[in-house]
């Protein structure tokens, strides 16, 4: 990951650069900076693929008997169809409570850096437990959701054949490695960008190449780039400026809950921004349902850059081209509650 104290250096020095790039020359640098999404999901680390495993993930994705009312699946937040994400400032959870952030989309999350907005948890695999046993997300317990699992029939089979061998099949932590194995075949590959990374010169029309350039010259790759074109580095919100109190709330310090760091107040991952223009509203308060809007204000707050009505339409012409192939999932059949299974808590 690139240092927080590059941040601003890197922006000006492009900046400063800003040079008169040739088609040629514009496509090579696009392709030192960023990389395609893959065609097929990568491993994860000690949580190797099945079949059997991954089928298991996507029937617990959707199923909202994980949660204490039976009401709300990871699919409630994430949804698969609209970008991974449910289209609201902050999520509705548990007894109607809305959480405090912008879910980020599970579209590509399976190359950031690290899960949520704050980076406290390193990985899918741990991302997955989280909103399971958060009181204002699914309220339940590690414990809770293991009872409720083994109380259906049709679990106990599915787990025995995703995970032989054990004494005990269903435990918390299989149930997140499932989850996760499911949520890392949620990628978007062959975007417009994509093509264009591999060498179609083509693949962007002429406002998206004008916009890359920009995107390169202004900064913004300082630190949106690489597969996800961010996703990668943690950074300031508000690096030259900050913007005001709706869109940066004071009492939201980002990741200084999780380092207890001063310099990592209001600092937050770097969001990726592949599929953007599907996932309104933006950044972690959710408070811009307008791309504009959000090209705009990352100009004057992070590059001290007053954009243009031209450029900012040029980059998010640009954005527009990081939209991939949608997956196309099959909503799974979900194995039934008996007389035996716990009921749902409202």
């Amino acid at each position: 990951m690139r240092s927080l104290s590059l941040i601003a250096s890197l922006a000006l020095a492009s900046l400063l650069a800003a040079p008169a790039w040739s088609q040629s020359d514009l496509q090579r640098q696009a392709q030192q900076l960023f990389k395609p999404i893959p065609s097929t999901p990568p491993a994860l680390p000690g949580n190797p693929a099945t079949a059997q495993r991954v089928a298991l993930g996507k029937m617990l994705y959707f199923d909202p008997r994980l949660s204490e009312s039976h009401a709300i699946s990871c699919n409630s937040c994430h949804m698969v169809g609209m970008g991974g994400v449910d289209l609201q400032e902050t999520s509705l959870g548990h007894r109607w409570q809305h959480g405090g952030r912008n879910a980020p989309t599970v579209y590509n999350a399976v190359f950031d850096v690290a899960q949520f907005w704050d980076g406290r948890a390193k990985d899918l695999e741990q991302q997955a437990g989280g909103p399971l046993v958060n009181p204002v997300e699914m309220d339940t317990t590690e414990a809770h959701v293991v009872e409720q699992l083994r109380a259906i029939p049709g679990y106990v089979q599915a787990f025995a054949r995703a995970f032989p061998g054990g004494s005990e099949a269903i435990t918390f932590d299989n149930i997140r490695r499932a989850i996760a194995l499911f949520e890392a075949t949620l990628i978007t590959p062959n975007a417009p960008f994509d093509r264009y990374l591999k060498g179609d010169t083509k693949a962007l029309d002429t406002a998206q190449r004008e916009g890359l350039a920009l995107f390169i010259n202004k900064g913004c790759a300082a630190c949106h780039a690489g597969i996800n074109v961010g996703g990668a580095m943690y950074a300031p919100f508000g690096v030259v400026e900050r913007p005001g109190a709706e869109i940066l709330p004071p009492d939201d310090r980002g990741r200084f809950a999780v380092t207890k760091t001063a310099s990592d107040a209001y600092v937050f991952r770097v969001p990726s921004l592949r599929n953007v223009a599907l996932t309104p509203p933006y950044f972690h308060s959710g408070k811009v349902w307008d791309l504009r809007q959000a090209v705009a204000v990352m100009g004057s707050s992070q590059l001290g850059a007053k954009l243009s009505d031209a450029e900012i339409d040029s980059i998010t012409a640009f954005l527009g081209s990081l939209s991939g192939d949608q997956p196309q999932v099959t909503l799974p059949i979900l194995p039934p509650s008996v007389a035996t299974t716990p009921r749902p808590k409202p």
